[in-house]
């Protein structure tokens, strides 16, 4: 069986953006390494998880891992806190949260990541303090910063169980029952915890909503005196002075191991502690890299170097590169080029020439399209390609979009996706 490289490129898809001459980033970028591999493969349309859905991260990558998402599904809270060692028991509500801006006295969002610059030092100041000082009405929580302005929240009830069927403070997502789901239009107003339609009666939901606003409005009036913040506004920079939580799960999903399914040893980078939570759940083994240097040119490489001794302990890596989705939820399309160039010129640079495309399946695309102009995920498809082992090409010239549109592979399911990789390791 051949090797197996399954690469996800975070937020790659676009939307053509007229100062690039109606081109894509992805479209205008220089990227020969990408260009090169299209070449010798295949080329398709991946849609994550359904045609109409704008997907986050979580629910797009459990697809793209070969799960029914409406069968194993629990919310993204539960992923992130087993991630970071939070104990979660059934009834315990778990949260994806954000440091976020709100603007005094109103509830206008000025900044839902606190101008992405609030540092681990600085959250991890704000997360003692919340945790040392809020109290909730007969309820326990473990609060905790993870990366830049993001955290993870457990609620544990002292007297009934909690039901995770509750909307999102945050504005930017919603919630379809157990799902969470990117708005590609929203006010940006902070909101309140409500139980869903259909769960206005249900004491575990009333009570979970009833919380997360204690926690929320608590939190809020002690964040706006800490010290920490009134440092970052002396210094011209914006307050981390509100929570937004989302996503609530009440219970840790049961995903059978990839291996068991597939027969596959699969190892996995991963940046994000949603990404590091799944792939731990699914049985694969976290592959530690060094942390993020700031410098992409150092960082790439080194992902390279590690993929390339790596590689010979498993039978293939799920290797998830962030990069090009921040700088498209903040709308800069040419920061997003720039990322595409430096992964295109300093991972695949380093890996591919010393990567036997014989003995090896090389697939890349990407959990969900990220268009610069909606500053959101979109439910448009994600570019894709495999090349190597014995795979014929489609003469494409390019990665893009555009090109994928037209490949030979067309339209495929993410859930369907590593079940024909393995399918072409085999052949």
């Amino acid at each position: 069986m051949r090797k197996i490289l399954y690469i996800i490129l975070d937020g790659l898809g676009d939307l053509p953006i007229e100062e690039l001459g109606n081109k894509t980033p992805l479209e205008s970028a220089l990227k020969p390494h990408l260009d090169s591999l299209v070449r010798k493969g295949k080329a398709g349309e991946v849609f994550p998880v359904a045609k109409d859905i704008s997907p986050e991260s979580d629910i797009a990558v459990i697809s793209l891992l070969g799960y029914d998402i409406e069968k194993f599904y629990t919310g993204r809270g539960p992923l992130e806190c087993f991630a970071e060692d939070l104990s979660l028991n059934d009834g315990d509500l778990a949260l994806r949260v954000n440091f976020a801006t709100k603007e005094l006295n109103t509830e206008k969002i000025l900044d839902r990541r606190v101008g992405r610059n609030l540092t681990e030092e600085e959250a991890k100041e704000l997360s003692k303090e919340i945790n040392s000082k809020v109290i909730l009405t007969d309820a326990t929580f473990e609060f905790k910063n993870t990366i830049g302005h993001r955290g993870v929240l457990v609620i544990r009830s002292l007297k009934t169980k909690l039901k995770a069927m509750v909307t999102n403070t945050d504005p930017a997502y919603e919630r379809r029952g157990v799902f969470g789901i990117a708005k590609e239009e929203f006010e940006n107003l902070l909101l309140e915890s409500k139980p869903l339609d259909g769960y206005e009666k249900d004491l575990g939901a009333i009570e979970a909503a009833r919380l997360i606003n204690e926690f929320t409005t608590k939190s809020a009036l002690l964040l706006n005196e800490s010290p920490i913040n009134r440092k970052r506004m002396s210094e011209g920079k914006l307050p981390a002075n509100v929570i937004l939580s989302r996503d609530a799960g009440d219970s840790l999903p049961k995903f059978p191991k990839i291996k068991d399914i597939f027969g596959l040893n699969l190892g996995s980078f991963v940046q994000m502690p949603v990404e590091k939570g799944i792939a731990l759940l699914c049985g694969m083994e976290i592959i530690e890299v060094p942390s993020s240097t700031g410098h992409l040119d150092i960082d790439y490489s080194v992902w390279a170097k590690i993929t390339l001794e790596k590689i010979k302990d498993f039978d293939g890596l799920y290797i998830h590169i962030k990069g090009p989705d921040e700088p498209a939820h903040d709308g800069n399309f040419l920061k997003k080029k720039e990322i595409i160039e430096k992964i295109d010129k300093f991972f695949f640079g380093n890996l591919i020439p010393k990567i036997n495309l014989d003995e090896t399946i090389i697939a890349v695309t990407s959990d969900h399209s990220t268009p610069c102009k909606l500053k959101a995920h979109s439910a448009n498809s994600c570019p894709l390609f495999i090349c190597g082992g014995k795979i014929l090409s489609d003469n494409l010239e390019e990665f893009s979009e555009r090109t994928s549109s037209s490949g030979s592979l067309g339209e495929i399911l993410g859930k369907q996706l590593l079940s024909l990789l393995v399918k072409l390791a085999k052949e």
